[in-house]
């Protein structure tokens, strides 16, 4: 082990890592956009409650790695003191109206992959397209105008990060350790709670498995690029589950892997991919779907254009922010998850009306 370089146990990791994510995600229909829908149109629960238990899972341990000194979230691209609360506005309602027309969220997109759905490869293919352009390409130096011109710094308001438990203690007093603590308890009690009140999540194992599984990878992910991709040389970025930006990655890895080096967000993209296709294998769910019509087509294009472009803008997906950025107590991921919630719920009812404005009225009708 000790032979190997940091960079490439690491991804090795990623790679085992997205493997249980993905073939979790295939076995229990783990996906919160699907949960979404549950919701809208059914008024079923379930579904969104396992996302919230993985949410209520990751928190505490995430929190009490950083606590004990394991892993220092503080590095993490969640709490900078640059609070971009635009970008996670616009692009998380952009990136919830986008993963509607496509079906599915990030991960929920490579899922399919991995079963045989080929709209969702077309999907992956424009939102890494698009999530690249705006990262790095031609929609890149409108982004960065954008964010300097709106980004909050917090420094001036003496604010070490945009943690929530920073705030916290500058409002109350409080020691930051202690805050810290207040919110984890608060979090985590508040959204056990909410789960387990309802009797038919409590009889619904396999939505309680999903959840403390996808809950569980956040903190291991953390801890694999935290702390065995710690390297006084060539240290490893600390991150956890994300599928934005990684999947933008991917295909460039693809295209110019002679001269681009894997990393833990490239291997966790094709891990899902890889376990989501073990686990229909076995089960005997591997088939090919394409688009049903020209209209199919444009929506998924269009869905998977969204989601790259708003992912990157608000920093992170479903995933992104609403497991791996929550973990850390960050305000900028709880407003991009209420953003992506809030976009979503809008593409329902989109789909269903038939037209934007039809969706608001739809909307202001409820």
């Amino acid at each position: 082990m000790e032979d190997i370089p940091i960079g490439i146990l690491v991804s090795g990791l990623g790679l085992l890592l997205g493997m249980v994510f993905g073939a979790t995600a295939q076995r229990t229909n783990f996906c919160t956009m699907g949960a979404i829908s549950d919701i809208v149109f059914m008024g079923d629960w379930n579904r969104f409650r396992s996302w919230l238990l993985a949410m209520a899972v990751a928190i505490p341990v995430s929190q009490y790695m950083h606590l004990t000194g394991t892993v220092d979230l503080g590095k993490s691209i969640y709490l900078t003191t640059n609070l971009g609360w635009a970008g996670a506005i616009i692009g998380g309602l952009i990136f919830g109206f986008g993963m509607t027309l496509s079906g599915g969220c990030g991960n929920k997109t490579l899922v399919r992959i991995g079963t045989g759905n080929m709209k969702s490869l077309v999907t992956a293919i424009f939102l890494g397209l698009f999530a690249y352009m705006t990262l790095r390409g031609l929609i890149g130096l409108a982004r960065v105008e954008f964010e300097a011109a709106v980004n909050t710094d917090l420094k001036q308001m003496g604010l070490a990060s945009q943690g929530m438990a920073d705030m916290l203690a500058a409002i109350t007093g409080l020691g930051l350790d202690t805050a810290r603590q207040a919110l984890t308890v608060f979090f985590t009690a508040g959204l056990l709670y909410f789960c387990f009140k309802s009797p038919d999540f409590r009889n619904s194992k396999i939505n309680i498995i999903a959840g403390l599984i996808v809950g569980l990878l956040i903190p291991a992910a953390w801890y694999t690029t935290g702390v065995i991709g710690q390297d006084d040389f060539d240290p490893v970025q600390l991150t956890s589950f994300t599928f934005i930006a990684p999947t933008g990655d991917s295909l460039q890895y693809l295209m110019t892997f002679s001269g681009a080096t894997v990393n833990f967000g490239i291997a966790t993209v094709g891990g899902v991919i890889a376990g989501s296709f073990l686990m229909g294998l076995v089960r005997g769910q591997i088939h090919y779907e394409g688009f049903n019509d020209p209209g199919d087509f444009r929506r998924n294009i269009s869905g998977g254009s969204l989601m790259g472009i708003g992912g990157v803008l608000a920093l992170g997906c479903t995933v992104g922010q609403g497991l791996t950025g929550l973990s850390t107590l960050a305000l900028g991921s709880l407003i991009a998850l209420i953003a992506i919630i809030a976009g979503a719920v809008y593409g329902m009812k989109y789909l269903e009306e038939g037209s934007l404005g039809g969706a608001f009225r739809a909307l202001l009708a409820r």
